[in-house]
């Protein structure tokens, strides 16, 4: 499948760009979660790294990292509607590790460069990120800036033909395995959004360091890393796209980002709430299922209810897609929805299974400490806000 051109029918569940096509692929990625991933998940958290370059070459041969990338760059050709399937596949992994590394793989640091990165940029590096031969990251956040992405220090100085880059970049998803990294620069003096770059940075090259990988609370097996850059040299030609543009093409990446990560948010809170039905059906206080206490069905429906208004959400932001139409509003509003209610689905269900919810040999205290970066990654929910106020016409004007 990996370089064959995918096909698209009609659609076979009303109100979605899924057609039976990207039902059977769904089949594909859940063998791979079951054979791949689950078997190892225990064994890579506690190792706090998974083997990226191993589990990427898989997926890569399987056409998972290219979907709706072009044929000529070793992609299927889909629509994002087979990158959605993906994402709520991957949250049938026993933790949120894996799907924010492939995620990022697929979603993140690579849509500007297939949108608009110039041939030869592609077949150096896309191509092979898209067969699983690369693993790559994207480096926007700064120690100094958080979400204040317009913000950022990091400078790439022309110097003939090379770019002179000077700068660090902290929280990086896949940052002490990746072999390339798209990064976001200053390539002219300045402050504020204007006079950005992106730019691939081989992570071979003098003067480029991982000078920490960091411990977090959750998402232990997914490698997240500060990096360095000391007068790392690299061509001109490593530009994505139009030089002073980088902001803009991040915000677009981040639309991706922010979409699937939200969806992905929404399979995985309908998983544990599923388990936790099944946990109050089998375990019986003062003579009677926990299931039959009103407040405690009550509740899980409540949030069934809201874990299927977000899903629906992000389904229409495939559809505006399909549109050819800008969805930023309605992703922001998907990514700070997820955020918000997969804490809450975490706290509630923790609560709900009792001392085994607090236990870390189940499922539960994973999911409770992983999903809490939903409201910080991508854009913390404050930046959420601020988005869709610009929308709605009521923020303060600057």
């Amino acid at each position: 499948m990996a370089t064959d051109t995918l096909q698209k029918d009609e659609a076979v569940i009303p109100g979605t760009g899924f057609t039976k096509a990207h039902q059977l692929f769904r089949e594909t990625v859940r063998r791979f979660v079951d054979e791949e991933i689950n078997p190892h998940m225990d064994e890579w958290e506690e190792d706090e790294i998974f083997p990226a370059h191993d589990l990427f070459k898989k997926a890569g041969d399987l056409g998972l990292l290219g979907l709706s990338y072009p044929v000529e760059y070793g992609g299927s050709g889909g629509d994002y509607w087979y990158n959605m399937a993906m994402a709520e596949e991957l949250a049938r992994c026993n933790g949120g590790a894996i799907p924010m590394a492939m995620g990022v793989q697929t979603d993140m640091a690579t849509p500007a460069l297939a949108r608009y990165g110039s041939h030869e940029l592609k077949k150096k590096y896309l191509e092979p990120a898209i067969l699983g031969d690369a693993v790559c990251s994207v480096a926007v956040t700064e120690p100094s800036g958080g979400s204040d992405v317009a913000s950022i220090r990091t400078k790439a100085e022309r110097h003939g033909g090379d770019y002179v880059i000077n700068g660090s970049k902290m929280y990086i998803t896949n940052g002490a395995q990746a072999d390339w990294i798209c990064l976001l620069a200053r390539t002219t003096p300045g402050t504020g959004y204007k006079g950005m770059s992106l730019i691939v940075v081989p992570t071979d090259t003098k003067g480029f360091s991982v000078s920490k990988k960091l411990k977090k609370m959750g998402n232990w097996a997914s490698d997240t890393a500060e990096l360095v850059f000391d007068n790392c040299r690299v061509p001109v030609d490593n530009c994505i796209g139009e030089e002073g543009m980088g902001f803009i093409y991040q915000m677009q990446q981040f639309q991706n980002e922010r979409l699937v990560s939200a969806l992905g948010s929404a399979a995985g809170a309908e998983k544990i709430l599923k388990m936790t039905i099944e946990y109050c059906r089998g375990r019986s206080t003062f003579g009677r299922p926990l299931i039959e206490n009103q407040w405690i069905y009550f509740r899980l429906t409540e949030l069934i209810s809201e874990v299927e208004f977000l899903r629906q959400m992000c389904y229409n932001c495939g559809r505006i897609m399909d549109r050819g139409l800008d969805y930023t509003r309605e992703a922001s509003m998907a990514k700070l929805k997820a955020g918000r209610l997969v804490r809450e689905v975490a706290d509630t269900c923790v609560q709900f299974h009792g001392g085994m919810g607090y236990m870390e040999e189940y499922p539960m205290a994973r999911y409770f400490r992983d999903s809490r970066l939903m409201s910080i990654g991508a854009g913390a929910d404050e930046i959420m806000l601020g988005i869709i106020a610009k929308f709605e016409g009521i923020a303060p004007r600057r």
